[in-house]
C-alpha cells in the first residue's frame, strides 16, 4: 500500500513538473521555434542559361527542378505584374516570349490553374531590351527603332497572340518608359544634345503613342527607371528626374558628393512615393519624391547587385566579399547580416544574381550551376539546387501565400 501511495506521489510531481516545462516552452515559442522556416508552396523561381536554351523552373519548398528550352540562350527574364506569368527578352535576337507558371491568385488563397508552360504570347521587334508591367499589361521599349511593344497578361494563353507595336515618332536609343495607373505612359526621347545612345528627355504618351505632353526638362542622359503608377522616376545625369501624368516635371539634386556619378538603376518600393537608387559608384540610397530628398542606405563600392523583394518591403545587398545585407525599408536599418558565398571578383565574368522573398534570398552560382536558398532570419544556406549549368538571369514567380483552394 505504501509502495502505491509513494508512487502516486512520483506521478504527480512528474506531472506537474511536465506542465510547468510545457508552459515554460510556450512562453518562449517566438524565441526558439521549433518548426523548420519552409518557403511559400505557390512561389517558383525562374532562370534563364547564359550559353543554352535552357530555362529552369525551381520548386523551392522540395528543392526539385523542371527544365524548359526558350527560343535563344542568354535571355533576361521578369515577372508581371499579376505574379503568375514571366517575359522572357531575346534582345539581341528582336524576340519577346511568355511563360506561365500555372498559379492563379486570388488574394486569400491560389488555384493551380494548367502547368508551368511558355505562353502563346510572343513579340517581334527590333532590340527589346527594357520591360515593365502593370495595369494588366507587359510592356517592352524597344531600342532599335524607339517604339514600345505592348500585350495584356489575359492574351499570355491566346492562341496566335502578338505584341503591339506603338509608335510615337522618336529617334532609335537606349530608352525606357513607364506606365501612370491612368493608362498613359512617360518614355524617354532623344534629340542628340548628349553624345551616345542614352536619352535626354521624358514625355507622356497616349496607348496609340500621340503626345499628351512634351518634356519640360532636358538632362544630360537617362538610364534606369521605376513607376508606383503616380510617379514616374528616372535615374539622370542631372538628378532624378520625377515625372507626373499630368505632365509635371522635376529634378532631385544627387547628393554633394557624387560628383559625375548617378543612378543607373531605380528600384520600386512598397511605400507610395519612395524608390531605391543605385550606383555601383557609390551605393544604394532611398529617393522620397514627395520630400525632394535622398538619403544614405548603404554607401558602398563594394556591391555585386541589390533587389528589393518581391513583396517591397525590404532590400537585400551582396557585396563582393560574399556578405549579404538585409535592410528593413521602412527603417533603412540592417535587419540582419553575414557572410553567405565565397568571394566574387569584381572583374568575373558572370557575377552572382539575387532575389529576395519573405522569408528567403535566392543566389545564382553561375560557376557550379546551382541555385543557393539563404535563410534570411539565419544567414545560412538552407538549399542548394541544381538548375542549368550556366544560370544567368534569375526572377520570383508566383505567390507569398501556400493556402490553395
Amino acid at each position: 500500500m505504501k509502495n502505491n501511495y509513494y508512487k502516486l506521489i512520483f506521478l504527480f510531481a512528474l506531472s506537474s513538473f511536465t506542465i510547468s516545462c510545457s508552459n515554460d516552452d510556450d512562453d518562449n515559442i517566438n524565441e526558439t521555434p521549433t518548426e523548420t522556416l519552409t518557403e511559400y508552396k505557390f512561389l517558383r523561381v525562374l532562370l534563364s542559361d547564359e550559353k543554352t536554351t535552357e530555362i529552369t523552373l525551381v520548386n523551392p519548398v522540395d528543392g526539385t527542378s523542371s527544365f524548359f528550352n526558350a527560343k535563344f540562350a542568354k535571355s533576361t527574364v521578369y515577372t508581371t505584374e499579376s505574379g503568375r506569368y514571366a517575359g522572357i527578352i531575346h534582345g539581341a535576337n528582336n524576340t519577346v516570349e511568355t511563360f506561365d507558371s500555372g498559379f492563379e491568385g486570388h488574394g486569400d488563397h491560389v488555384d493551380v490553374d494548367g502547368i508551368p508552360k511558355f505562353g502563346a504570347l510572343t513579340g517581334q521587334s527590333s532590340k527589346p531590351t527594357h520591360f515593365k508591367s502593370k495595369i494588366g499589361e507587359l510592356l517592352t521599349f524597344n531600342d532599335g527603332d524607339g517604339t514600345l511593344s505592348v500585350a495584356k497578361e489575359s492574351e499570355v494563353n491566346t492562341a496566335g497572340a502578338k505584341f503591339k507595336v506603338i509608335n510615337a515618332g522618336l529617334l532609335a536609343h537606349h530608352g525606357a518608359m513607364a506606365t501612370f495607373s491612368n493608362g498613359t505612359y512617360a518614355i524617354t526621347e532623344k534629340d542628340n544634345s548628349v553624345a551616345g545612345t542614352l536619352p535626354e528627355k521624358v514625355k507622356i504618351i497616349d496607348n496609340i503613342g500621340k503626345t499628351l505632353f512634351e518634356a519640360t526638362i532636358s538632362t544630360k542622359g537617362i538610364h534606369g527607371n521605376a513607376s508606383d503608377g503616380t510617379y514616374a522616376v528616372f535615374g539622370s545625369a542631372s538628378g532624378v528626374l520625377v515625372v507626373e501624368s499630368s505632365g509635371k516635371q522635376k529634378l532631385i539634386a544627387l547628393p554633394e558628393d557624387f560628383g559625375t556619378s548617378w543612378f543607373g538603376s531605380i528600384l520600386e518600393t512598397k511605400a507610395k512615393g519612395k524608390f531605391i537608387g543605385y550606383t555601383a559608384a557609390k551605393g544604394a540610397y532611398l529617393i522620397d519624391v514627395a520630400s525632394g530628398t535622398i538619403k544614405p542606405i548603404l554607401q558602398s563600392v563594394d556591391i555585386v547587385q541589390c533587389k528589393v523583394s518581391y513583396n517591397k518591403t525590404k532590400l537585400g545587398i551582396l557585396l563582393h566579399n560574399g556578405e549579404f545585407k538585409l535592410f528593413n525599408l521602412t527603417t533603412l536599418q540592417v535587419e540582419k547580416q553575414g557572410k553567405v558565398i565565397g568571394e566574387t571578383a569584381k572583374d568575373a565574368s558572370m557575377k552572382p544574381q539575387i532575389e529576395l522573398t519573405e522569408n528567403f534570398a535566392y543566389i545564382t552560382s553561375p560557376t557550379t550551376g546551382e541555385l543557393l536558398q539563404l535563410n534570411l532570419p539565419t544567414m545560412s544556406i538552407a538549399k542548394k539546387m541544381k538548375v542549368s549549368n550556366t544560370p544567368y538571369r534569375i526572377t520570383i514567380l508566383g505567390f507569398e501565400n501556400s493556402k490553395g483552394h
